[in-house]
């Protein structure tokens, strides 16, 4: 008897900074009553984050991408209209342009404080903000198998939705900069490969009665089986400024799911990579995003990163269609066309720059460029009405 399709459910996180509108620096002390506003309206799905200049949302568990759309767009509107009455506007990118961390204090919650004290100076640079995806399977072996076999197209993801080029007013160099602050925490990067399902808990449960950690969820892998929902959790892209970036990013991760899994049902599987090789594309969509391209281990050479995206588009077809989100995988070549975040805010800087504005005032054009990107194209969803009131359900959110 052939057992029953996965849900393949979605749900989307994203984490915003805080910036001030008159000096587009970051909010060193939070206003207390923006988050309690913030959850006047969107109840639990609106949350702190370690550092108080910072916000995430998340969605509720969706049936389909098209409504994990939606709610991403609107619970979006409501941060920047509640956090507009303090004076505040968020930002999507997963560093600022010149905010350094010295002076920026963190969420007062057990949770962040005991980071806080673990970590120490390596906790405190956290001024970094990601998007995750949600993707539910039900079946515990099955989250392991598949998190193995999608670890190839990580960098691929990476690429997509870089956001992070400049870091304390500078520019890194990186196009994710993001990952090289977050890669100093442990338990981070590529994940482990297990056979089983049982084989990773074995592993889990070691540390847990080690005292290192309490549970799962402190493992920050790039990909990892989610503690708290029956998920498969991305977690490597970077925030996504526009709205619609992200949809594609994560369109395309549901559907490389989706795809594994019909392999597996063909008693077929996505040849499995070591991380030395995968660690190489991993640097390189850090170092380029796509301006370099990655390297395609099948032939031994480095192939554009266009042609590679063409490659997935073209296996997830099938899998788009039946999930309703063709167009949104699609519009994945329009991001490869105009560039991420990350490389409109070096534009940006440049235009600036070529105009006369000084080094100071050409990154704060690039906040403004961010500030406005943040909330553009959120009435472009199709098939749902941003109007409509956000459900109540609790949300899809592990930190």
């Amino acid at each position: 008897m052939k057992s029953a399709e996965p849900p393949f459910t979605v749900g989307i996180e994203e984490e915003y900074l805080l910036v001030e509108k008159e000096s587009r620096d970051l909010v060193v002390d939070a206003p207390p009553g923006l988050l309690e506003d913030c959850e006047k309206r969107l109840e639990s799905q609106v949350s702190p984050e370690f550092l108080q200049c910072q916000i995430e949302v998340g969605t509720t568990k969706c049936d389909t991408l098209i409504e994990a759309a939606g709610e991403i767009a609107a619970l979006r509107r409501c941060v920047a209209e509640v956090a507009g009455t303090y004076d505040l506007a968020p930002i999507a990118a997963s560093t600022h342009p010149f905010a350094t961390w010295e002076s920026l204090k963190h969420t007062d919650k057990e949770r962040y404080n005991v980071l806080a004290r673990d970590m120490e100076g390596v906790a405190r640079r956290l001024v970094i903000c990601g998007m995750h995806v949600h993707v539910g399977l039900d079946d515990d072996d099955l989250r392991i198998d598949l998190m193995s076999q999608v670890s190839y197209f990580l960098p691929h993801l990476l690429a997509l939705s870089t956001s992070s080029p400049f870091w304390r007013g500078e520019r890194s160099g990186l196009k994710s900069y993001r990952l090289a602050v977050f890669d100093e925490l442990p338990r981070t990067g590529l994940p482990e490969t297990f056979d089983s399902f049982g084989e990773y808990q074995q592993h889990v449960d070691v540390l847990v009665k080690a005292g290192i950690f309490e549970d799962a969820s402190k493992l920050w892998w790039d990909v990892r089986p989610s503690a708290r929902f029956p998920t498969l959790e991305l977690r490597i892209p970077d925030v996504c400024t526009h709205v619609q970036d992200g949809w594609a990013v994560a369109a395309i991760y549901l559907c490389l799911l989706r795809m594994l899994y019909r392999l597996k049902g063909q008693n077929q599987r996505w040849r499995r990579y070591r991380n030395l090789l995968i660690e190489e594309n991993r640097w390189r969509a850090q170092r380029y995003g796509m301006d370099a391209g990655l390297v395609d281990f099948g032939r031994g050479s480095v192939v554009p990163y266009e042609d590679l995206l063409e490659e997935i588009i073209n296996l997830v077809q099938e899998d788009a269609e039946a999930l309703g989100c063709w167009k949104s995988v699609q519009s994945a070549r329009r991001i490869v066309k105009r560039g991420t975040s990350a490389h409109r805010q070096l534009a940006t800087y440049e235009t600036a720059r070529a105009e006369g504005a000084s080094h100071q005032e050409a990154l704060v054009r690039v906040v403004d460029f961010l500030i406005e990107e943040t909330v553009a194209g959120l009435d472009e969803t199709t098939d749902i009405s941003l109007q409509k009131s956000l459900p109540r359900a609790p949300s899809i959110s592990a930190s």
